[in-house]
């Protein structure tokens, strides 16, 4: 196997700027409403080609996932050669860089990276929407991380319109080391504020913020109760010099703050990072073009 022949996919961090819940639906999903942004942190995967389907999983949170039927890079893989009505393979190497169980988007991420580099690999003609239904399937975040730009994200999070008018923003990614349960969270959920908001027209940084002051995540106060050291770390962000907001990303225990410049965000890490050593700290930012492959 020569090196050309490993397709490289990143899988970019997904941050939920505001998440806002609804009511519960028939199908058992709540209706949702939010503004996701992606970070330039992320996993990596590499595919190559391979008699049968087999994944590896490398990187300082690789002992944290379970390799089983229930991965969510093989679901998607074995989703898509189903769909192609193929009995190709592959080998998938998963290095995890981003905690698991954090709210950020992770397995989410990894499945929509091995629906794009299996696609590509195994040479397949397929329309974003066919993606998109495929991604569906596999979990409620799947759809917008293979879409892969910020995203206006409603329904269940299968209705998906860009947002391209997205600034990017500087930003410090917090997890205090704890995995929270989805579904505990959901299930100590009380007050919503429903999904009646209008996708805003945003120019600048000054004007994302202004529109997000005016939002909030509705189940960071359910993530708290779950693991209350979701609240002591959206605390600690709160004292760091030059925040300009802090809030919790999907349902946790992910958490992050912008702030005006790189820099300003780096010293932020400097200095939560000597607080918590043993917390993952990543001065990152969002990005506006789509994550890709690369050869």
């Amino acid at each position: 196997m020569t090196t050309a022949s490993v397709l490289r996919v990143f899988a970019p961090a997904k941050i939920n700027l505001f998440l806002h819940v609804g009511e519960k639906r028939e199908d058992g999903y709540h209706a949702l409403q939010s503004l996701v942004a992606f970070a330039d942190v992320g996993d990596a995967l590499s595919f190559s080609p391979a008699d049968d389907l087999t994944l590896s999983i490398e990187g300082p949170f690789a002992a944290a996932l379970a390799l089983d039927g229930d991965n969510l890079v093989l679901k998607a893989a074995r989703a898509l050669a189903q769909w192609a009505n193929i009995r190709t393979g592959a080998r998938i190497v998963l290095t995890k860089n981003l905690p698991v169980a954090s709210g950020i988007g992770g397995g989410s991420a990894d499945a929509a990276a091995a629906l794009r580099g299996l696609a590509q690999l195994w040479r397949l003609e397929m329309s974003d929407d066919e993606r998109l239904t495929i991604a569906a399937g596999i979990g409620s975040d799947v759809p917008v991380c293979v879409s892969g730009v910020p995203s206006w994200m409603e329904g269940r999070g299968e209705c998906l319109t860009p947002f391209e008018e997205m600034p990017e923003i500087a930003i410090l990614l917090v997890n205090p080391g704890v995995a929270v349960s989805t579904a505990a969270v959901f299930r100590a959920l009380r007050a919503r504020r429903g999904i009646g908001l209008e996708k805003p027209a945003i120019s600048d940084a000054a004007e994302l913020l202004r529109f997000l002051a005016s939002t909030a995540n509705d189940l960071e106060a359910p993530a708290c109760e779950v693991q209350p050291i979701v609240a002591n770390t959206l605390r600690a962000l709160e004292t760091l010099p030059g925040v300009l907001l802090s809030r919790m990303s999907g349902s946790g225990a992910t958490c992050f703050a912008i702030f005006e410049s790189g820099n300003a965000a780096a010293r932020a890490a400097e200095i939560f990072a000597t607080r918590q050593p043993n917390w993952w700290v990543r001065a990152t930012r969002t990005v506006s073009k789509k994550a890709g492959t690369v050869q």
